[in-house]
């Protein structure tokens, strides 16, 4: 579906000079609202926490990775053994998916993050993709009709990418349930923490009450430490071991990720600071939007799903990029839905600014 497209906008940016100029970021002169990133982190206590431990770089991170599981494991009332870190949650969910994938066919969503799945395709894995809604909404039922058919697992994004949209906690929680009695249930919760309720919106409690549902966080979102690739899986122990024994090992942390982890973790004053921010943003877009004739889903991420009407999503994104800001494309038979992420407020901005004279000069382009 749309697994190619990820790397789409970013081989758009300019490429002179790049050899030559070392850079940490994105290109001074470019909006980057295209990866979901998180502008105002890292925190400051977790700036503190890995230029200290760039001093113990020698070390291999064995020691801060314990401590960063039984951190996450103590603030969930779980073991340690039912908890692994990766390299993003992108590592331990495509190990995953690949253990799946040679059992049965995977279920999941027509509009979602998928790029783990991609591998499980790749060594002969087969995804089957049930269709959203009518407002692009996850099709709960029809899912669950699908994970009772011969399937592995099922994988819901939720708060969903590329939508924003947020299940019901109480039904998604009921489905579940429902369905990790036939097939273990995978909930990749990366924007968990953006949602009004972040506690009421997870599913982790269901690993707790000893069902088969495996839940991915990541601190690439929120916590702002998408560069140091660090992300989680909860689940029951034999999940875990499933993803260990066949390659997801959590050496691919690296010293500095664990680091900043652990600082920012329970950092609630920068959470909160960027969370307003993030909220601030998304309500700029959204007028803009109304503002422009436009309309968009209703968002509990960092990011808008933009209905463009009759233009072609990749033509926006196009004519965006020429005035320096750069956002997503389409997504697969998804021609006129645009996402643009929520980036520092300036550069939203110029998003905002750019729409007006965006949709003028693309007015009598219509989608084929």
């Amino acid at each position: 579906m749309h697994l190619a497209t990820a790397s789409v906008a970013a081989n758009l940016l300019p490429l002179s000079g790049i050899a030559q100029e070392i850079i940490y970021g994105p290109h001074t002169e470019i909006a980057q609202l295209h990866w979901n990133e998180n502008f105002y982190g890292p925190s400051p206590a977790a700036i503190k926490a890995m230029q200290e431990s760039a001093l113990k770089s020698a070390y291999y991170p064995d020691l801060l990775i314990k401590k960063l599981i039984a951190m996450i494991a103590e603030q969930h009332g779980l073991g340690i053994e039912n908890i692994t870190v990766s390299a993003g949650s992108t590592q331990a969910l495509s190990y995953l998916a690949q253990v799946k994938s040679r059992e049965n066919p995977i279920a999941t969503t027509q509009l979602g993050w998928d790029l783990h799945l991609s591998y499980a395709q790749n060594i002969g894995g087969v995804i089957v993709r049930v269709d959203n809604g009518d407002n692009l909404e996850i099709n709960l039922a029809d899912i669950e009709t699908i994970a009772n058919k011969n399937i592995s697992s099922v994988s819901i994004v939720n708060p969903n990418n590329p939508t924003g949209l947020l299940i019901n906690a109480g039904e998604l929680r009921t489905s579940v349930i429902k369905m990790s009695k036939k097939a273990l249930v995978i909930v990749d919760e990366a924007y968990n923490e953006i949602t009004d309720e972040p506690e009421v919106n997870s599913m982790i409690s269901l690993v707790k009450e000893g069902h088969n549902v495996a839940i991915s966080r990541t601190f690439s979102k929120i916590y702002g430490l998408a560069g140091e690739r660090v992300g989680y899986i909860i689940a029951q122990p034999d999940v875990i071991e499933s993803i260990k024994k066949n390659g997801g090992s959590e050496f691919a942390v690296s010293l500095a990720g664990a680091a900043g982890a652990l600082a920012s973790y329970n950092d609630d004053e920068f959470l909160k600071y960027s969370k307003s921010k993030i909220i601030e943003a998304r309500e700029m877009v959204n007028e803009a939007v109304q503002l422009n004739g436009l309309t968009a889903l209703p968002s509990q991420t960092n990011f808008v799903f933009v209905n463009l009407g009759n233009i072609d999503a990749d033509d926006f994104r196009d004519e965006m990029l020429k005035r320096k800001v750069l956002i997503r494309g389409k997504y697969g038979n998804f021609n006129n839905w645009s996402r643009v992420s929520m980036g520092n407020i300036e550069d939203v901005q110029r998003y905002v600014d750019a729409i007006p004279e965006v949709l003028n000069s693309l007015n009598n382009k219509v989608i084929t």
